[in-house]
């Protein structure tokens, strides 16, 4: 493997995410406490976790978790799951176990970094680009053109980072069945999957509907505990699980325990977590509307079909580069400019920004853009 780049979207929130006063550009959804979490805890699972003992788990994850994820699926059992720490460990292995030298991956741009950084630094890989001007569509033929006899992998990430878009059900099933043809992987991200706006559809999970797919998700995101650190990846093919079980004892060998405790009390009260995110971002969602309405000249604001974030156009002459790090440096506001999903594999969308739907407190932040906004652009 190559020497890997500059994670420059985990740089940048290094320097800035705990030192900025209002955060709101979050990924995640809105966390809670240990003492919350453990109010949704049957008197068993209480007891399971304060009596814990503290030695170490399973590679594969204890199975009663496994159990949990596997209920999160239609068709899967425990025995179809891996569990990492965190969904980056599973980023990496899958990978790793999927790529060599002489492999061909294809990535959707913009994307998470890991997800070109990594298959770039074992084989040779392609992007295909999200239209913005068509409301971040996915071209198929684009897809199909980008195929070599040697691509093994397709990486996709719906509900999408950073622009919240979902791909049209048609269209997934057909790119399934182009993947199934030429016998490719697909590793789907489906970290955001069940969160959005009232009006969010979401599709199918890939381990349930392809032989050939890996549903990388944590409880980081639509859960909103990232603090637990527990992701995974289902997937029917037991001897891809079998090779990235072994890659995971190079890298974390196993997870918390603790954590483990508490992400199975999550995953059993699974429908109120979502719900309680879901709620959160059909609140802001008018919130952030109004104020790009109240400033038509600075942004060009859409709706995305899930997730909990967004990507606007910035207008102003001053370019988004400038604006999000005078507004950071100014008025104590964080945001994602695009330059941080620049991609080296071709252009991606310049003069955009990525906002958070999912966590609360989302006024005072506000407030503080919109006075931001009224000081230097008024």
């Amino acid at each position: 493997m190559q020497p890997l780049p500059e994670f420059k979207l985990e740089t940048h929130f290094s320097k800035w995410e705990f030192k900025a006063r209002y955060h709101l550009t979050a990924s995640d959804a809105q966390s809670m406490s240990m003492q919350e979490l453990l109010t949704l805890a049957t008197p068993e699972d209480k007891d399971a976790f304060e009596n814990l003992w503290l030695g170490y788990t399973e590679t594969y994850g204890a199975p009663d978790l496994r159990e949990a994820i596997a209920g999160t699926y239609d068709t899967r059992e425990a025995a179809d799951i891996l569990c990492f720490c965190g969904a980056s460990e599973g980023i990496y292995a899958a990978n790793a176990v999927l790529l060599d030298r002489h492999s061909h991956a294809i990535v959707v741009t913009p994307n998470y970094q890991s997800h070109e950084s990594l298959p770039a630094a074992i084989g040779d890989v392609s992007a295909v680009a999200l239209n913005a001007e068509q409301q971040w569509s996915l071209d198929l033929d684009q897809v199909a053109d980008a195929i070599r006899p040697n691509t093994k992998l397709i990486t996709i990430n719906f509900p999408h980072n950073p622009t919240g878009t979902i791909l049209p059900i048609d269209q997934y099933h057909s790119l399934i069945e182009l993947c199934r043809q030429h016998g490719i992987y697909i590793l789907h991200d489906e970290i955001f999957h069940g969160l959005g706006h009232a009006r969010s559809v979401h599709l199918p999970q890939i381990a349930d509907v392809y032989e050939r797919g890996l549903s990388l998700n944590v409880t980081s995101k639509a859960y909103g505990l990232p603090g637990l650190r527990i992701g995974w990846i289902a997937c029917q093919d037991k001897d891809v699980l079998q090779k990235m079980e072994r890659m995971k004892h190079y890298l974390s060998i196993c997870n918390s325990a603790p954590s483990e405790r508490l992400a199975i009390i999550a995953l059993k009260n699974r429908d109120k977590l979502l719900q309680r995110t879901c709620d959160i971002v059909e609140k802001n969602l008018p919130k952030w509307q109004a104020l790009f309405a109240r400033f038509p000249n600075l942004f060009e604001w859409y709706e995305p079909d899930g997730s909990c974030m967004a990507f606007p156009l910035y207008r102003g002459a001053d370019g988004v580069e400038a604006f999000t790090q005078n507004l950071v440096e100014k008025s104590g506001v964080l945001l994602l400019p695009s330059s941080i999903y620049a991609s080296a594999l071709g252009e991606t969308p310049k003069q955009r920004f990525r906002i958070g739907l999912g966590r609360d407190g989302l006024d005072e932040g506000l407030a503080v853009l919109e006075q931001h906004l009224m000081s230097h652009y008024r």
